[in-house]
């Protein structure tokens, strides 16, 4: 049962090792957006302790949900090239197959996720031992959740260009929206009912504390953090924020093995460009 899962996600880790260009574009953008974003920082978030850090640890995750959406048009790719084929007709199970490219994205998108953390250990990003597991941890449960949200979209929209359009569509306001790049504390109030409608939101949130140790911070303190949220009267803690991330993760999951099954791979269709 193992062994077939296995067999994809090492093919699919080797395929993304070949396409070198995806992984520099896919860290190109968290780069530059950590450039841009720093001066904005700067200037917005006078009330945080160390604010680039705060703003690292918000690149960090948002790398790996971005990574995760993306990475996941592998498996269109594949039903398009007769790849999946020649898959679907091995003495293994569709399930075993959905969970073998769940698993190799979710790996890739933490290996990236990584890559960020190197950039910000140089950049004074600080780390202990338990802390950088708890961290790491996390990176996987959020690379599962979102590699299975994107298998789910991959297998629904069945055209690469259909799917990239989803995947902006969704990505961008997400992003913008959840904290990353821009604390929460300095958004207008209007839209705080996004905020807090965004899963990313809580994602980034529980994140920020595990990286930036505010075990020891009060509730008062991590609301005006942005690491916790007061809905009114209602604070929506890091630990409720972390255990509404695994719920998500099984409800995406379910959903994208449950559609892989029933899914009619006949009209998936490549964009290609012209030339």
């Amino acid at each position: 049962m193992i062994r077939p899962i296995k067999a994809i996600l090492l093919r699919n880790l080797l395929k993304l090792q070949r396409d070198r260009m995806k992984l520099f574009m896919n860290l190109f953008m968290s780069g530059l957006f950590l450039f841009i974003f720093s001066f904005l920082m700067k200037s917005t978030a006078s009330g945080l302790d160390h604010p680039m850090n705060y703003l690292i640890s918000g690149i960090i995750i948002m790398t790996v949900f971005q990574s995760a959406l993306s990475n996941s048009m592998n498996i269109l790719e594949d039903i398009s090239s007769g790849v999946m084929k020649e898959i679907l007709v091995a003495p293994i199970t569709r399930w075993q197959i959905a969970i073998g490219h769940v698993l190799s994205t979710m790996v890739v998108s933490v290996i990236q996720g990584l890559i960020i953390v190197v950039i910000g250990l140089f950049m004074g990003l600080s780390l202990s031992f338990l802390s950088a597991i708890a961290m790491i941890g996390l990176m996987f449960l959020v690379g599962l959740t979102f590699s299975a949200l994107g298998l789910y979209l991959a297998t629904l929209s069945k055209e690469s260009s259909n799917f990239q359009l989803l995947i902006t569509i969704i990505s961008i306001p997400l992003t913008f929206l959840s904290g990353a790049y821009i604390p929460t504390i300095a958004l207008p109030t209007i839209l705080l009912p996004f905020v807090y409608l965004n899963p990313l939101t809580y994602t980034t949130a529980a994140f920020r504390y595990i990286t930036l140790h505010m075990e020891g911070l009060s509730t008062t303190e991590l609301v005006k953090a942005g690491v916790a949220f007061d809905i009114h009267g209602f604070i929506i803690s890091p630990l409720l924020s972390l255990l509404f991330i695994a719920a998500l993760c099984m409800l995406f999951f379910v959903l994208c093995v449950n559609r892989f099954n029933s899914a009619d791979f006949s009209r998936v269709k490549i964009f290609k460009h012209a030339h």
